[in-house]
């Protein structure tokens, strides 16, 4: 049913790969840094120049606009493809205003309906929505927005699964682990960051407080092979790592859990890992790529970069930023990237309804296609990428949904 380890350690490969490349590349350096106090933000380490892309593009891979539809008026400001379980690889969902709509990619270029959530409350507004999987493998979307409440929506059964109830503001992003679906992270405009459990409905750890993030909190990702730790990002133009492991009891606990969700013990984290801050604007997306970490914020381009922790030295660090990906007309917040699943390609839309397509494999940067059409004008708020990378889904401002598919030579 499900290939979630398989995928996993292809990605663990590829991050190892990434690694050893890089390190050929002469791009890795081992230095020694004076320690500052605890907990201090680590300095960017600035012995190498990062490489930038071209932007002309080298057309070695094309895509061909195959369908589009227009659900309405209403901005829309998430799409994401179904990664983590093999038998809805060709599903995607997106979310705006106060809707959910469900869609199938047929092999034709064609768009099929499955399902559509319109929320009882009309003022809300959904920001995020993410794939996840119940216990027994039934399909879970759960999405968040400006009211904060997650709903957890069972695709099967068309009903809502569970409601989470917790951030004091609206819920920014969510994203779903790796090799465990039932968890998944929400970022918040009330500064945290939480662990849920959509299986249960617990609230089972809440990121924030002494050394936490000091504004909205906009962005989150999983480590692609470290099951404990994540990255978050936001609009005090930190990056930050965190780490779960000494707190891993309470996510297995979770599962376990017979009493009221409300009474489950949330434990609270205010360390992170490390903290950095590659970037002087705010940052509105960040994923991990290998053990490097990829950030966008409203400079038009997006940054490879590798987190150099110290050992035993909780929040120290160094950050050496690798490689520049050059994104024009780029500098409005809240534009998020995408990825395959095999992390060979990275797409992302702009404020002129452009997409632009890199390769992750190549150093320098390679811009492999600009997509762009008559019509489409308004803002690409994020991009999905299909989990082989030959199919890219936009999600615009103006409520259409774009479907490009890669052209066979």
């Amino acid at each position: 049913m499900f290939t979630i380890q398989k995928k996993y350690e292809k990605k663990t490969k590829i991050a190892l790969n990434q690694t050893c490349y890089c390190m050929r590349l002469g791009k890795l350096r081992q230095e020694q840094f004076p320690r500052d106090e605890r907990f201090e933000m680590s300095k960017i380490a600035l012995g190498n120049e990062s490489l930038v892309g071209s932007l002309t593009p080298s057309n070695k891979k094309s895509y061909k606009l195959t369908n589009r539809i227009q659900e309405g008026k209403i901005p829309l400001y998430s799409v994401v493809f179904n990664s983590i379980d093999a038998r809805f690889f060709n599903c995607f969902v997106s979310a705006g205003g106060n809707g959910i709509n469900l869609y199938n990619c047929l092999e034709d270029g064609g768009i099929s309906s499955l399902h559509s959530y319109t929320d009882e409350d009309k003022e809300e507004s959904f920001y995020t929505v993410s794939w996840a999987c119940g216990v027994e493998g039934n399909p879970f979307v759960a999405a968040g927005g400006v009211k904060g409440i997650i709903r957890v929506l069972n695709v099967n059964d068309k009903i809502i699964h569970k409601t989470l109830v917790g951030h004091g503001d609206s819920v920014n992003e969510i994203k779903t682990h790796h090799m465990k679906p039932q968890l998944v992270l929400s970022t918040s405009k009330d500064e945290s960051v939480r662990l849920w459990n959509v299986e249960t409905g617990i609230c089972i750890l809440i990121f924030a407080g002494t050394a936490g993030h000091r504004y909205e909190v906009v962005s989150v990702d999983f480590h692609p092979h470290d099951e404990h730790r994540f990255v978050s990002c936001g609009m005090d133009t930190t990056i930050k790592i965190w780490s779960m492991k000494e707190f891993w009891t309470y996510v297995d606990k979770s599962f376990t859990w017979k009493d009221d969700p409300s009474k489950f013990p949330t434990k609270f984290v205010q360390f992170p890992v490390f903290t950095t801050s590659v970037h002087t604007n705010y940052v509105d997306c960040n994923r991990w790529f290998g053990d490097f970490i990829l950030s966008k914020s409203v400079e038009n381009e997006i940054l490879l970069w590798e987190p150099q922790l110290i050992d035993n030295s909780p929040g120290e660090g160094t950050s050496d930023v690798l490689l520049r990906y050059p994104i024009p007309n780029c500098n409005l917040w809240f534009i998020k990237f995408s990825c395959d699943l095999s992390l060979n390609y990275l797409s992302i839309g702009n404020q002129k309804g452009k997409i632009y397509v890199w390769d992750l494999k190549s150093c320098p940067p390679v811009l492999v296609t600009v997509l762009s059409h008559s019509l489409s004008k308004s803002v690409i708020r994020q991009t999905a990428m299909s989990t082989n990378g030959n199919t890219i889904i936009a999600a615009s401002e103006d409520g259409t949904i774009w479907r490009w598919d890669a052209v066979t030579k």
